[in-house]
């Protein structure tokens, strides 16, 4: 069996690793073309593979800095992990606890308080310590069956601009959103190449619609449409298949939503991704027409530095609780903290709740309850009186919510 060693990519490695991450998720090595689109985008800093004995990449993993968004407002430097996998022809060799390690090592040396991503398979990453902190919801609204109610989203107007356009515009307009619900994430300079770019410009017939209100653009849409006519059904319309969607005020969201409404010939608008609260039933006369085709977890997160993490983010109002965590990847971690209102400490008092740091990182942006997780488990209960108090703690009254793929 060839060995295999885990360290930094250097630079013009990055490719070759690339193509290590597409063939691990059953993808096409890049073209030169798709190459040129990437490349702004896979940096060599943050990431790290495992190399056999002969120096070429059998295993990635990659990360880039954003700033999320936790409860109260504040943004904690988190690293955006992009790109995790390993050649089918090494796996089961302990390739990818090894580059997990040595990421989440890297994190704590260089003080990175939070680490986040978008599992593949929801099985894999608990067992390095992250948690499902986010969930989203597939929608699917009927058409012509949904009636706006009077007045819907007339606070604006929307009108499409060119992919060139798109490309010049939306990062700004995106960053202007600011990110008050939990979960959101910025979207650095070198995120928009590799992730938006790539779509609005390549051959899928992707459109661009900018909203704009009294104070000028205040939201887009991405989106496409799918032909589902045949012959059986020549009168159904195409499928509007949303790609994201984002706005600042809810006038501008309704307004989108109201543009989206309205196009002809459509049988249905569909997304995937949503927050679990967006009220789309109540934007039309018949909510019968708004159908969730799937909820999911979106964001997976980890608490790299968990007293930095917790200091960060505010709390309800309860008394404090003691939670006890336990790390077995960053031992450091490993302890008791004095959770209140008024802020967080370490402490040597007796401990009300016991947990894992991934069940922590789950529970950290606000959705789930304490209560629902000591029933299955993932909590010890030392106080019966903690479980409320620390639900009234953690839990947001807005559901947290990502809405970008990385």
């Amino acid at each position: 069996m060839s060995e295999f060693s885990v360290r930094a990519v250097a630079e013009g490695e990055q490719r070759a690793c690339l193509d290590v991450l597409s063939e691990s998720l059953h993808g096409k090595p890049a073209t030169d073309e798709v190459w040129a689109k990437m490349a702004p985008s896979w940096l060599a800093a943050g990431k790290f593979a495992a190399f056999d004995d002969h120096g070429t990449p059998v295993g990635i993993t990659s990360s880039f800095e954003v700033e999320l968004t936790v409860p109260g407002g504040q943004k904690l430097v988190t690293a955006a992990v992009d790109g995790v996998g390993v050649r089918a022809d090494w796996t089961r060799r302990g390739i990818l606890t090894s580059m997990m390690a040595v990421q989440l090592e890297d994190l704590a040396a260089r003080g990175v308080p939070l680490a986040a991503l978008h599992a593949s398979e929801a099985v894999i990453y608990g067992r390095f310590g992250y948690g499902a902190a986010t969930f989203c919801r597939g929608v699917s609204v009927e058409r012509p069956r949904a009636q706006l109610r009077d007045g819907v989203g007339r606070d604006g107007v929307v009108r499409f601009v060119t992919p060139a356009e798109a490309v010049e515009r939306v990062p700004a307009l995106y960053n202007r959103f600011g990110g008050t619900r939990p979960g959101f994430v910025s979207r650095p300079a070198g995120w928009w190449p590799g992730f938006f770019d790539r779509v609005v410009t390549g051959n899928d017939g992707y459109r661009v619609a900018v909203h704009s209100g009294p104070d000028g653009d205040d939201g887009f849409v991405v989106y496409q449409t799918i032909d589902t006519r045949d012959r059986q059904a020549p009168e159904r319309g195409a499928l509007l298949d949303i790609r994201e969607l984002h706005a600042a005020t809810p006038q501008a969201w309704a307004g989108l939503w109201r543009f989206l409404l309205s196009i002809d010939l459509v049988s249905a608008v569909a997304g995937r991704g949503r927050p679990l609260d967006e009220p789309l039933a109540e934007l039309v006369t018949d909510p019968r027409a708004v159908n969730t085709t799937e909820v999911i977890d979106d964001l997976w997160l980890r608490l790299v530095d968990v007293l930095a993490a917790l200091r960060a983010r505010s709390y309800g109002t309860a008394e404090p609780v003691v939670l006890e965590v336990h790390d077995k990847q960053l031992p450091d971690n490993d302890g008791r903290y004095l959770v209140g209102p008024d802020g967080v400490e370490r402490t040597t008092a007796e401990a009300d709740l016991r947990l894992d740091v991934a069940t922590l990182s789950s529970l950290y942006l606000g959705h789930g309850l304490f209560g629902d997780l000591a029933l299955s488990g993932r909590v010890e209960v030392l106080n019966e009186t903690a479980v409320a108090r620390a639900d009234a703690l953690f839990h947001t009254a807005r559901t947290p919510w990502c809405g970008t793929f990385f």
